[in-house]
């Protein structure tokens, strides 16, 4: 798979690493060798493909960033019809959940718990109802993952 998205992408370096992620800057996607034989390494290949032929760099507001990833998982649909594979709906819901819930914890106002939204492009949201403001972590890495067990309910980490 990975031969042929270089052939897809020529300006796009494919390289292993420890995680599956798209570097802009680096105009580079990393992937873990030993997942990208089974299914969710697939996906999830396909998926930061999705960012890069996005173009996707930066973002500026949370919202933001749930939208790049549910256009990312969008495009990933589209490249994997091209070679003939299917992404789980279910998979890609799990994956889109654990921004959901990522982004419904830092929209929660710690005074009254009424869901709130960004002031503006900083990390800093104010409640409509109570007015509390309060900053957040610029982070994204700091969110809830939902992890899918064989099964059974997700479970939040």
């Amino acid at each position: 798979m990975i031969n042929e998205l270089r052939k897809l992408l020529p300006g796009i370096d494919f390289s292993p690493g420890e995680r599956f992620s798209w570097s802009p800057t680096q105009r580079q996607i990393t992937y873990t060798p030993n997942q990208v034989t089974d299914n969710g390494g697939q996906w999830a290949l396909l998926h930061e493909t999705g960012h890069a032929l996005l173009g996707h760099t930066s973002y500026t507001t949370d919202l933001e960033l749930l939208r790049m990833e549910v256009a990312a998982w969008e495009k990933a649909k589209d490249l994997a019809c091209r070679l003939s594979l299917n992404i789980n709906e279910e998979h890609i819901q799990q994956c889109l959940d654990s921004y959901r819930d990522w982004l419904h914890k830092r929209s929660t106002c710690p005074s009254c718990y009424t869901s709130a939204i960004q002031k503006d492009t900083s990390n800093t949201y104010r409640c409509f109802n109570c007015h509390t403001s309060w900053a957040v972590s610029p982070s994204r890495f700091c969110r809830a993952y939902r992890i899918l067990k064989p099964d059974k309910e997700s479970t939040l980490l």
